[in-house]
């Protein structure tokens, strides 16, 4: 037969695929378990994601299930082995300071604006229109092409979880969730916290009395808004130092007087946990500058710790657990949740992305220990360890092939510090959607697709459908 042109069949169904990624990017599914329910475990806005979704394929003659309300597939073709494409409908906290709604969806400039646009909406929509091109041709497929979608990616990953303790296993496939050409070595990612227990309320009193001190939502994002409450009888004094300290790190912020309390707010900019130095963590430079004020014991401990341990360090060097290797690059240290107390258990709260040939285990006993003999305790929130797969692979090789053809450009073998789905699976890669030099702006205010980009990658992701499953 003819080589197929992948770009003209999808330019031909490209205001199709704009329509249903912009009605996609309009749900707002961010995580809501305190409103969950049996039908929604997850929040209704991201249970909507997930029937969307379905309904599309149930719309296009594809085979689907729903997986407890949590997560879900869509087949297509026949045969023994399958062939997976892992995406995800949920997404992160919207942050502040976008130029638009962050779920209106809207298109300016040739770009898709929206919550999701490029993690993993935009990539999924444009996963499941290759498939939908390759069924339409009619070509004929010796395995089944199974879209599996999520709906916890952003969090625990407890969709995936529960779906594959049901469901089968694909023998091989990969994820739209990060960046062309291939990435096919991922870091492992601890998510842990340091507990600081309660105050001693015999304590002294201090010139300033920290009462409250909290920053970010997620570990896998830096904080873009940190506030805290003090005490204080020198409001005045304690006001300028903190406007010095703003305007001397060129940051926003205020400090605002209520009766015998003082507001201090900070802004920052959020970015990926996965690299850190994207960003401004708010909640750093606020408690930076909380360190430098006469605080009481229990406050001085927590605040001077990340003062001496984690200001200017995102590779974990002062904590003595820093390490890279060729393959994966340097270990990163987010710190993207702070929550401080007297009356009950404070707490920072990290994302660790580390190499492939890391030590994991004897670092994490070192680090305990050394956080045991500052009072502080270590707890593990989740844990996955790095992957890789072979560069020599039939799945390796027959995307290289794709996206060479597809592009003209060198496939070039990748590594990141994000996590996505293909590490699900026992031979699965990263593959797309941002191009090589374009612009990262998943977990950022303004984050977008290039609509350009969107329909080239829906092209790739056909053409590596149909030599996968041929």
């Amino acid at each position: 037969m003819n080589k197929i042109n992948w770009r003209n069949e999808i330019e031909s169904r490209k205001l199709d695929l704009l329509q249903d990624t912009q009605n996609l990017l309009k749900i707002k599914s961010v995580l809501d378990e305190e409103n969950g329910t049996k039908e929604a475990p997850f929040g209704t806005g991201v249970k909507e994601a997930l029937d969307y979704m379905l309904r599309l394929g149930e719309k296009a003659d594809f085979t689907v299930k729903n997986v407890d309300n949590i997560a879900g597939h869509i087949e297509m073709g026949e045969g023994e082995e399958v062939v997976g494409i892992l995406c995800h409908v949920d997404v992160v906290p919207e942050g502040d300071g976008w130029s638009s709604d962050p779920f209106g969806a809207e298109i300016r400039d040739g770009k898709i604006f929206a919550r999701g646009a490029l993690d993993d909406k935009g990539p999924t929509m444009a996963a499941f229109y290759a498939m939908k091109t390759v069924t339409e041709l009619g070509l004929p497929l010796s395995k089944r092409v199974r879209m599996i979608i999520g709906t916890d990616e952003e969090s625990k990953w407890r969709c995936v979880d529960r779906y594959f303790e049901v469901e089968e296993m694909p023998s091989l496939g990969f994820a739209p969730d990060a960046d062309f050409p291939i990435i096919n070595a991922e870091k492992g990612i601890w998510d842990f916290a340091m507990i600081q227990e309660p105050a001693n309320m015999n304590q002294k009193t201090a010139i300033v009395n920290v009462k409250s001190f909290i920053s970010g939502r997620r570990t896998n994002m830096v904080p873009d808004f940190a506030t805290a409450i003090v005490e204080t009888a020198n409001q005045e004094e304690v006001a300028r130092l903190f406007n010095s300290y703003v305007k001397k790190h060129s940051l926003i912020g205020n400090a605002t007087s209520t009766g015998n309390e003082l507001l201090f707010e900070v802004k920052g900019v959020s970015a990926h946990a996965m690299e850190p130095n994207n960003g401004v963590n708010a909640g750093l430079r606020l408690a930076n500058f909380l360190s430098s004020l006469e605080l009481d014991e229990h406050a001085n401990t927590y605040f001077s710790f990340i003062n001496e341990y984690l200001i200017d360090d995102t590779r974990a060097s002062k904590l003595g657990i820093a390490y890279s290797d060729e393959m994966t690059g340097e270990l990163t240290l987010n710190a993207g949740r702070f929550n401080y107390s007297k009356e009950s258990e404070s707490s920072i709260g990290f994302s660790m992305r580390y190499p492939v040939t890391y030590k994991w285990e004897e670092q994490t006993t070192k680090l305990k220990a050394h956080l045991k003999s500052l009072d502080w305790r270590l707890v593990t929130n989740s844990h996955s360890t790095p992957h890789h797969v072979d560069s020599e692979s039939f799945l390796i090789k027959t995307l290289q092939k794709v996206y060479e053809e597809e592009t003209g450009e060198r496939a070039e073998l990748l590594s990141i510090g994000g996590g996505t789905y293909a590490r699900s699976l026992t031979e699965g890669v990263a593959f797309g959607p941002l191009f090589p030099g374009s612009e990262d702006r998943a977990h950022q205010k303004d984050e977008y697709m290039v609509i350009e980009d969107l329909v080239k990658a829906a092209a790739i992701y056909a053409a590596a459908i149909y030599e996968l499953a041929k």
